[in-house]
């Protein structure tokens, strides 16, 4: 039987993990990932990795609680075997915190993480600026583990691995039968897709060993993720902007607004920006 030919454009953690599934699951297929950049410089490595999913209302409810269980459901099954700590995946405890109650106080997603329940008034103490909270225990994965776990997992099962700036895909389709495209950003150049912005994020790595609970603010635009390496602290959302260079009063903005949501931040060395 003559073998498929496929080539996977992108090595963030979308290109690599679909070049695992691919090669993993249809062993008649010679899968090939071609990327310019990998691990630690894809913009991936610099993903808090929180496992917690955000509404869309464009897409059907049922179709996102199935995403997100079967994502659940894979993540722990990392989280649970041996390959854990060679990863970066793990369980992670901790709170969500809202300024006014939101409309729907029960997400989506509350009977699929685990111990999820709403915050009591003695915890909210600890947050005078926010009136509603929930608690639960969900997943995270750290790209910078998690993305040559997965590199190692595809050149084990026989995958290849090209160095190399993709710019023409009708180019690529002459030696191959399927391409599948997750360049993310990349997209824009490469298939002209005008729609296709970035959303420029910036975070702080803290040295913070005491903190062991994430606390995210419920608008998403300030959170503390302890990790295994560093705390990580964020962020920014700026839509359209492109900028790659690091924005001091952006650093500034995180950290002061971290430091309100957990003073003793305040005595943690700062290891780097991303």
């Amino acid at each position: 039987m003559k073998r498929v030919k496929v080539a996977v454009v992108g090595a963030g953690v979308v290109g690599l993990s679909t070049a695992v599934c691919i090669a993993e699951t249809l062993p008649y297929c010679s899968v090939t990932l071609i990327s310019e950049k990998f691990s630690p410089h894809t913009t991936s490595d610099g993903a808090a990795g929180i496992l917690l999913p955000k509404e869309f209302p464009d897409i059907p409810l049922e179709w996102q609680q199935q995403w997100f269980k079967k994502s659940f459901e894979y993540l722990l099954a990392i989280a649970d075997s041996p390959q854990a700590s060679d990863a970066g995946v793990y369980l992670s405890s901790g709170y969500q915190i809202f300024k006014d109650v939101p409309r729907d106080k029960k997400p989506f997603w509350a009977d699929l993480v685990f111990g999820f329940r709403y915050m009591t008034d003695h915890e909210l103490k600890r947050f005078p600026d926010h009136k509603f909270g929930q608690a639960f225990t969900t997943l995270k994965c750290e790209c910078l583990s998690y993305l040559p776990w997965l590199e190692q997992r595809f050149i084990a099962v026989g995958g290849r691995i090209i160095h190399e700036k993709v710019t023409d895909l009708h180019k690529l389709a002459l030696n191959y039968d399927a391409i599948i495209n997750c360049s993310g950003l990349g997209s824009r150049a490469l298939l002209k897709d005008e729609e296709v912005y970035p959303v420029r994020g910036q975070i702080l790595k803290l040295h913070a060993p005491w903190l062991k609970n994430f606390i995210r603010d419920g608008d998403g635009n300030t959170y503390i993720y302890p990790g295994i390496r560093f705390v990580s602290v964020g962020g920014t959302r700026q839509a359209d902007d492109w900028r790659m260079e690091l924005d001091e009063r952006d650093r500034e903005g995180i950290l002061e607004r971290s430091v309100r949501l957990e003073p003793s931040l305040r005595a943690a060395a700062i290891l780097g920006l991303l």
